[in-house]
C-alpha cells in the first residue's frame, strides 16, 4: 500500500548525513551535484508512496529522476545503501521496534526450483 513522504526533517538527516561519502567539489561543465539529502528524500519518497521514477515530484527539496537514479547505483556499488540499512535497522533494534521472532517470506521471490 502506497504511503505519504513530504522530505526528510532537520533531524533525520542529521541521523544519516555521516554515512553518505563527501559531496563532490563542484564541476567546471554541466549540471551541479544534486545534494544528497534531496537525493535520499527522492529515492525515500519512490519507496514509499510506490511510484514510477518519471513520477518523481519536482521542486527544491527533491532530486532529478536521473541524479536519483545515478547516486542510487552508486551508493549500492561503494555500500553507503547498505550501511544506511544497518544504521535503520540497529536504531530500530535498540529502541525495541523489531521482533525477530516473527517473520514473513513470501515464495514468489524464492530462486528455489521444485525437485524434477
Amino acid at each position: 500500500m502506497a504511503g505519504r513522504f513530504e522530505g526528510l526533517s532537520d533531524l533525520e538527516w542529521r541521523l544519516f548525513k555521516d554515512i553518505f561519502p563527501k559531496q563532490p567539489e563542484k564541476r567546471d561543465r554541466g549540471m551541479p551535484h544534486a545534494p544528497f539529502r534531496h537525493v535520499l528524500n527522492t529515492l525515500l519518497y519512490i519507496l514509499i508512496t510506490g511510484c514510477r521514477w518519471c513520477d518523481v515530484p519536482k521542486g527544491e527539496i527533491w532530486a532529478s529522476k536521473s541524479a536519483a537514479h545515478r547516486w542510487l547505483k552508486r551508493w549500492e556499488a561503494d555500500g553507503t545503501l547498505e550501511n544506511l540499512q544497518a544504521r535503520i535497522l540497529g536504531m530500530a533494534e535498540e529502541r525495541g521496534f523489531i521482533n525477530w521472532n516473527y517473520g514473513a517470506v513470501d515464495g514468489s521471490f524464492s530462486p528455489w526450483q521444485r525437485w524434477r
